[in-house]
């Protein structure tokens, strides 16, 4: 194997309390993906035939209207699983799923992921669990787009960004986006020329800059005060 399988498995929430022997016979089944940068992994409606494991890089889910427009749902980095849905209700894939950069993921098929959690029903409830919390920023993602502006989503976005892996820098703090306007307003419910103008906005009030790839949030806590006043 080209990678360490196993521990790319171990870093999952959803596998990481397996005793070795499981880990190496779960590891032995694994198939190895390499995706190019917006390559997708799997398109919505198809069969479900396992799930994926990230082992580095980022995967995006997503939807895309009648008008050609995206909706990111939710973004997977490395540790993090994508594609169990299907293994509780036995549906297609409920989203498509492309490479948000050059990626490697580890496939395992649906049977040997559903023989696990019948021996190990405490696999599945930590799958569940996690399920849950993506269900819950689902919910959270269709009232920001419904009840925020353009400005305020893109806000809460970046905060969320930087709380989860930027650093602190003062009273504010950093992160690293490599993303284009267009592939930052998919996540927002949103159009290129709108997030654009949002940001330019948000640039004049000194809330934040975009300086390259950098998202630099000069205080928080104005940032945070910010999404509170509509």
């Amino acid at each position: 194997m080209s990678i360490d399988v196993i521990d790319a498995l171990r870093k999952t929430e959803l596998f990481r309390d397996l005793d070795e022997p499981l880990l190496r016979a779960l590891a032995e089944r694994a198939i190895e993906r390499r995706l190019a940068r917006s390559e997708i992994l799997f398109m919505i409606g198809d069969s479900a035939t396992g799930l994926y494991v990230v082992v580095s890089g980022a995967v995006r889910a997503y939807r895309t209207g009648n008008d050609g427009r995206e909706q990111i749902i939710h973004t997977e980095r490395a540790g993090s699983t994508i594609g169990e849905l299907p293994l509780f209700d036995g549906q297609p894939y409920p989203s498509t799923v492309a490479a948000d950069e050059d990626s490697v993921v580890l496939f395992l098929d649906k049977d040997s992921v559903r023989q696990l959690f019948l021996s190990h029903p405490e696999i599945a409830m930590t799958a569940l669990r996690f399920l849950s919390r993506r269900l819950r920023k689902c919910a959270e993602l269709v009232e920001t787009i419904s009840l925020r502006a353009v400005g305020q989503r893109l806000a809460l976005w970046f905060l969320d960004e930087a709380n989860s892996r930027g650093r602190k820098s003062g009273p504010g703090m950093e992160v690293e986006l490599a993303l284009s306007r267009e592939q930052m307003a998919a996540r927002v419910g949103s159009v290129r020329e709108v997030v654009s103008r949002a940001i330019s906005r948000l640039d004049q009030e000194n809330l934040l800059h975009i300086e390259g790839h950098r998202i630099r949030i000069p205080d928080v806590k104005r940032l945070t005060q910010y999404l509170k006043e509509g």
